[in-house]
């Protein structure tokens, strides 16, 4: 039944060693962010176990923690009102790591391990591109808090971490080695800002696709992190760092009318199902909603998604060409690229993997909500 979300299992388990030959080669510890898939079928393939993982929602926490992963971080500052679910978490993964950037929040976790029976872990995040949260690498208020956990009863101050948001926007390779050097300085710089002021770093941890994929040596951290490569998407193809052929996550849909007049294709695949991310909107090629392709995964030249409602969604071609009823004719299947294959994932709480003859090998389930 349609809609529903596919997963191409040859590309993604290529897009997953890809990211691995990376760490590989710098013998950098690897630490996956889950968030995309947020699967722990899909885990197994990149992220196992026996390694450390980040994660992007306590759910997704609880969940791993309860499959045997021990070395979780959340990388979402914690809000006092999520504090009560960190023993259930901690009691199962010993290693389950929590991050701050304000002395406000810091103080609150400090305050709150005193009710905890085990040492909560703690790390602080860096601001190293101007983009979202995080304590700027030179700021006093980086130190003073990187010591009062250092200085607390009930706390492992871990280290340090980043993520460089920011490479989102650079959308040539030499923009994207940039970025990536910056984060990794920037962050070094922090460490050793702590270092002076006798504060160690255990993890010194940095990364996201466009960096991590940036071709130059990180240099500076012991931990790389980054997460869409598993699938990737529009955005990530539109910025180079993988082919529209690479995406592995794909939207199945079916055909269920035409505005004629407007040489206009209806799919039952609307914002629903592909979410409303219009991340490729300020790239050079502006893709909607989605790339088109057909039913086998074949991408249709000029085809995209131009606009969607609730549960319908209007395929068009970029130079106003009559669709053809051979592709586009009522009950007809196609499939939609992800503009953003995290936001497209979260539509669903399943997978539908296809393997190396089309059909369906599996069924891999979803962890969904906070």
């Amino acid at each position: 039944m349609t809609p529903a979300c596919l997963l191409d299992l040859a590309k993604f388990r290529q897009n997953c060693q890809r990211m691995k030959d990376v760490a590989d080669s710098e013998k950098m510890t690897l630490r996956p962010h889950v968030k995309t898939l947020k699967s722990l079928q899909a885990a197994e393939y990149y992220a196992p176990a026996s390694g450390p993982i980040t994660v992007s929602t306590l759910a997704e926490a609880a969940t791993f923690a309860s499959a045997g992963y021990t070395d979780i971080l959340y990388a979402v500052g914690l809000s006092p009102n999520k504090f009560g679910q960190l023993a259930a978490i901690q009691s199962l993964a010993p290693n389950f790591t929590v991050i701050a950037d304000s002395q406000a929040a810091v103080n609150a976790l400090v305050d709150y391990a005193s009710e905890l029976e085990l040492p909560l872990s703690v790390m602080l995040e860096v601001d190293v591109d101007d983009h979202r949260a995080g304590l700027l690498p030179e700021s006093p208020e980086l130190v003073a808090c990187a010591r009062a956990l250092s200085a607390a009863a009930n706390i492992h101050f871990r280290g340090i971490m980043t993520h460089a948001g920011a490479s989102y926007d650079c959308d040539t390779k030499a923009a994207q080695q940039a970025m990536g050097q910056q984060e990794c300085e920037r962050i070094a710089k922090a460490a050793t800002n702590l270092l002076q002021a006798g504060v160690t770093c255990e993890l010194v941890s940095a990364g996201s696709t466009p960096t991590a994929l940036a071709d130059i040596e990180h240099t500076g951290i012991n931990e790389l992190r980054a997460g869409v490569y598993a699938t990737f998407d529009c955005v990530m193809a539109g910025l180079g760092v993988c082919e529209t052929t690479d995406i592995a996550l794909s939207v199945l849909t079916s055909v269920i009318g035409h505005q004629g007049d407007k040489n206009w294709v209806i799919v039952d695949a609307g914002w629903m199902a592909l979410s409303r991310d219009q991340g490729t909107a300020s790239q050079q090629q502006d893709c909607g909603y989605g790339l088109v392709c057909d039913e086998h995964g074949k991408l249709l030249d000029g085809w995209y998604v131009s606009a969607t409602n609730q549960e319908h969604g209007i395929i068009s071609h970029r130079d106003n060409l009559t669709p053809p009823e051979s592709v586009f004719g009522y009950g007809r299947l196609l499939r939609i690229l992800p503009i953003h294959a995290c936001a497209t994932a979260a539509q669903y709480s399943k997978y539908h993997v296809i393997g190396d003859d089309g059909n369906i090998t599996a069924i891999w389930s979803r962890v969904n909500g906070w």
